[in-house]
């Protein structure tokens, strides 16, 4: 797999039937190993390791419904009150990141009301805030660390 812009982090992986596998900490469960699940491993374990998320408050690859529409999200973290932090979108290292993408985490945004965005490949990464108010998003150096 291609190497990404993140730390460098040791994964656990099995090969069955020729296909790879990666172990996922938080759905606890090997899953193929796909350029975009290199990305999202990698971001996961940057929220846990380096972010000091807590494992119980992450949640990866889940389905939202926005204008009856069924989405599936990458990564969300939540707050310990429930409330929805971070959402981060993933894609493959071999995909642009372009307006298409942060109009995807926008819409997903509408339903979640997060209070952070952060979109990757592994190489580009982007992070903003919501300004509510002015239903906007403002640019990031990086996301906040765990309080």
């Amino acid at each position: 797999m291609q190497e990404l812009n993140f730390p460098k982090f040791s994964f656990r992986f099995k090969n069955n039937e020729n296909k790879v596998s990666i172990f996922d900490e938080i759905r606890k469960k090997f899953i193929v190993l796909q350029p975009e699940e290199w990305v999202r491993q990698h971001c996961v374990q940057y929220l846990i390791q380096h972010k000091n998320y807590p494992k119980s408050l992450i949640n990866v690859e889940k389905e939202l419904k926005i204008n009856g529409l069924t989405k599936r999200y990458d990564i969300v973290v939540f707050n310990s009150d429930g409330s929805i932090h971070l959402i981060v979108e993933c894609k493959s290292y071999k995909v642009k990141i372009n307006q298409t993408t942060f109009d995807q985490i926008a819409r997903y945004n509408l339903a979640l009301n997060a209070s952070y965005l952060m979109v990757t490949n592994g190489i580009n990464h982007y992070y903003c805030v919501m300004d509510v108010e002015n239903k906007r998003y403002d640019f990031l150096k990086d996301i906040p660390a765990y309080k």
